[in-house]
C-alpha cells in the first residue's frame, strides 16, 4: 500500500524505507527526507554539483541529481538485496540537499564546500556525498582531518589523482598530491584500487591495479586493503570510472579495463571492520550515461555504503 506519494517532502517516516512508485514523487537519495535539521540524524546524504575542473568530458554537476532519480530503483521496501535488513529501520538518514556556492568565483567553491561540509559534520552523522568532479573530495577530507587527523584514504579509481604540479591548481587529478603533501591524508596507510592510468610517482601511497583486481580477485584486493588501512580513521572514495566503460559509460574520463559493477558491490560489501568515518562517490555525468547505467550504479553503490556502515553500527 501507498504511504505516500512525493514522500522526500511529505511522508512520515523517520524510519524504514516504505513504498513509493518508482516512476513518480521528488527525488532525495533513496526517498530519504530532505531536512537541513541534523538532530538525531545518524546518516547525512549530500550533493556537490560541481564540474568546473574535468579534463575531458564536462556534466557530472548533474551527478547528485541524477543518481537521486536513479536511487528509486533501489529504494524498496523491506530493505536491499543481500544485507536482509532495512538500514533506515534504526537509523534515520535526511538528504540535506546540496552545497551552494556560485560558479562565477570558483576559487572560492572549494572553501564553500569545506565549510559546509564543516557543518554538517558538526551533528556527528555519518557523511555520504555525492559528486560532482573528484576535487570535490579534497575540501570534504579537510573537514574530516580536523576531527580525526590525517586520514586513510581508500580510493578506488581509474586514476591515481597524485599528478605532481607546481604551482597549485585546482583540478581533478592532482588533489590527493596536495592532500597527502598538506597531510590531510596519510598515504603510508592509503591504498588506490583499480588504476590503469600510468603514473611514475606514487607519493606513498599505496596501488593496486585494475590487472591486480582481475587476476587475484576480490577477496585478495579486500584483504590488501585492510593490511594498508588497519583500524586507522578511513574515508571512502569511489570514482566511478573505476568501473568499466561497459558499466559506467556516464563518466568524464571513461578508461577501458576496469572493474564490474558486481566487483565494485562486493568490494565494498567485505570492507566489514573497516573504521569508515565517511564515504562519497563522484564522476557520474548523466550527460554521457545511457537508460540511467552509470547513474544506477553510482546510487547502488552509495546504498552498500549506507548498508556496510549500518551494519557495524
Amino acid at each position: 500500500m501507498v504511504d505516500a506519494t512525493d514522500r522526500a517532502f511529505v511522508g512520515n517516516h523517520k524510519y524504514g524505507m516504505g513504498y513509493e512508485p518508482t516512476y513518480s514523487g521528488a527525488n532525495s537519495l533513496f526517498r530519504r527526507p530532505y531536512s537541513r535539521d541534523l538532530e538525531g540524524v545518524d546518516f547525512v546524504a549530500w550533493g556537490v554539483p560541481y564540474d568546473l575542473t574535468v579534463t575531458n568530458r564536462p556534466g557530472c554537476r548533474l551527478g547528485p541529481r541524477g543518481i537521486r532519480a536513479a536511487s528509486t530503483n533501489v529504494a524498496w521496501d523491506g530493505g536491499p538485496w543481500f544485507w536482509d535488513f532495512d538500514p533506515f529501520e534504526k537509523f534515520r538518514m535526511v538528504d540535506y540537499g546540496d552545497c551552494s556556492f556560485d560558479p562565477g568565483f570558483p576559487l572560492e567553491i572549494h572553501d564553500k564546500i569545506y565549510e559546509e561540509a564543516k557543518s554538517i559534520l558538526q551533528s556527528e552523522a555519518f557523511l555520504l556525498t555525492m559528486g560532482g568532479d573528484h576535487s570535490v573530495t579534497e575540501p570534504i577530507l579537510k573537514a574530516h582531518a580536523e576531527r580525526h587527523g590525517p586520514i586513510s584514504l581508500i580510493q578506488i579509481d581509474a586514476h591515481s589523482d597524485t599528478w605532481e604540479e607546481e604551482p597549485r591548481r585546482f583540478d581533478h587529478g592532482s588533489m590527493f598530491y596536495h592532500a597527502a603533501k598538506s597531510g590531510i591524508i596519510d598515504a603510508e596507510h592509503s591504498i588506490q584500487a583499480g588504476l590503469r592510468t600510468y603514473n611514475a610517482k606514487s607519493h606513498g601511497y599505496n596501488r593496486l591495479t585494475a590487472e591486480f583486481v582481475h587476476e587475484n580477485g576480490i577477496d585478495a584486493t579486500v584483504a590488501k586493503i585492510k593490511e594498508v588501512v588497519g583500524d586507522r580513521p578511513a574515508y571512502l572514495t569511489f570514482d566511478i570510472d573505476a568501473l568499466d566503460p561497459a558499466f559506467a559509460p556516464g563518466t568524464g574520463t571513461p578508461v577501458c579495463g576496469g572493474l564490474t559493477t558486481w566487483q565494485a558491490i562486493s568490494l565494498i560489501r567485505k570492507l566489514g571492520g573497516v573504521n569508515l568515518i565517511g564515504a562519497d562517490l563522484v564522476e557520474v555525468s548523466p550527460p554521457f550515461d545511457n537508460a540511467e547505467i552509470t547513474a544506477l550504479a553510482g546510487a547502488t553503490l552509495l546504498l552498500e555504503m549506507t548498508c556496510l556502515v549500518a551494519s557495524q553500527k
